[in-house]
């Protein structure tokens, strides 16, 4: 049962990500430049291998990384998305997100050397 669960979820994903490849979002990618429409899909992709890293980790580190680099991306699209409307507020999004990102880090990796937070 459980392994139907992830084949249909994998197949509903691989639907969708062909949907968004070979029938883009008009209204999404219409302002976009070439280059910023072929790096908003390398960071969505590279998004996607995050969250598998996050679900398929061997051991906790592995998926703190995956988080922290996620973390990473997110900033990515905060850029991208900044850079050609010239709305600020998405670069002051990406710099809060990955302020926190980096923050949760940090307690994550003290969590698992078996320290508190307080030293």
């Amino acid at each position: 049962m459980r392994r139907l669960r992830w084949l249909s979820g994998l197949i509903l994903i691989i639907i969708i990500l062909g949907i968004l490849i070979f029938y883009p979002l008009p209204s999404m990618l219409e302002w976009q430049s070439a280059f910023l429409k072929h790096s908003f899909y390398v960071l969505f992709f590279c998004g996607v291998f995050c969250l598998w890293r996050i679900l398929r980790g061997p051991t906790a580190a592995d998926r703190a990384v995956a988080i922290d680099i996620l973390g990473i991306l997110i900033l990515g699209f905060c850029a991208i998305l900044g850079i050609p409307t010239g709305r600020e507020w998405y670069i002051d999004i990406g710099i809060a997100w990955a302020l926190q990102s980096f923050i949760s880090t940090l307690a994550l990796a003290k969590y698992l050397e078996g320290r508190g937070l307080e030293e």
